[in-house]
């Protein structure tokens, strides 16, 4: 049996009370105890796109030795003018074996509207390549400053008909949102427009905790929409500093988020902030999530 990143936190000495403690518990209050606990997490790549593409396989072992398990990309097709052009030189094959060589998993990754509308036949393949079980699109093909709730509702429309396809592949179809989806057209919340037009079968949610910076709570979103959601992007916000902190030194409320999370199925998160917040955010939920 493979152990977990998490084991490697207790020494030894609290291993064996451990042990002795978990004996005498009874079985129900370890399914439990068992249950309550996130399994694995993982980091988003995008802040991290110069380090990782200047020398890939090092950045990604670097990731691990903090405690990540899972990494999720950005498609280096799509995102090719943001840095990211040298990884597509590597066929998704050869990406996966750097990656798990690593000791990492990659089961997501963004994509940008453009190539999901262009080149998805193609990208569908990368991602099986790789094997992932999620392909989530990045931002919407629209002119967000200025778009209107029919602008959102046709977006929105296309995407369903993409993850039509991506389905068929065996791969679920995800929408990450920004800052844009939590302000108002025409009185009415964006975010809300896009999950009564989003197919719930074919496109599930990927959650920016960041825009808490907007005074929006995550777990909100949760409770309301159950079953819709399939990640998160983790980030932590400090109203004093005016800036994202590492996970647990801010006022996101973790130990409710997790708990919202849980009870409606999410099972990946992905911490996306400054590359200095990704040691002690790793240190945070390796401890204590």
């Amino acid at each position: 049996m493979k152990t977990t990143r998490r084991s490697f936190i207790k020494t030894s000495g609290a291993a064996v009370a451990t042990a002795a403690l978990l004996s005498r518990m009874p079985l129900e209050l370890l399914a439990s105890e068992s249950a309550s606990k996130v399994e694995s997490f993982g980091f988003q790549v995008w802040t991290i796109r110069k380090e990782l593409v200047s020398n890939f396989a090092g950045t990604l072992k670097k990731m691990a030795a903090m405690g990540y398990s899972q990494v999720e990309m950005c498609s280096p097709l799509g995102y090719s003018m943001a840095g990211f052009k040298p990884l597509n030189e590597m066929s998704g094959t050869e990406m996966r074996k750097i990656i798990e060589d690593s000791g990492l998993k990659c089961i997501s990754s963004h994509f940008t509207s453009g190539e999901l509308k262009n080149s998805l036949d193609n990208r569908i393949e990368w991602a099986s390549q790789i094997g992932m079980k999620q392909m989530v699109q990045s931002m919407p093909d629209i002119n967000l400053r200025n778009a209107t709730l029919d602008d959102w509702r046709k977006a929105a429309h296309e995407l369903n008909l993409i993850a039509e396809k991506t389905k068929a592949a065996g791969i679920q179809m995800g929408y990450h949102n920004h800052n844009f989806e939590v302000q108002e057209v025409d009185g009415k919340l964006i975010y809300h427009v896009l999950m009564e037009e989003l197919d719930p079968d074919l496109v599930k949610m990927q959650f920016q905790v960041a825009v808490i910076d907007e005074g929006f709570i995550a777990q909100d979103f949760f409770r309301k929409y159950p079953g819709r959601f399939i990640s998160a992007h983790l980030a932590d916000y400090s109203t004093e500093l005016e800036k994202q902190v590492p996970i647990g030194q801010g006022i996101v409320d973790w130990a409710d988020f997790f708990k919202a999370a849980k009870e409606v199925g999410i099972k990946n998160y992905f911490v996306e902030m400054d590359p200095a917040t990704f040691p002690e955010s790793a240190q945070y939920l390796l401890e204590t999530v």
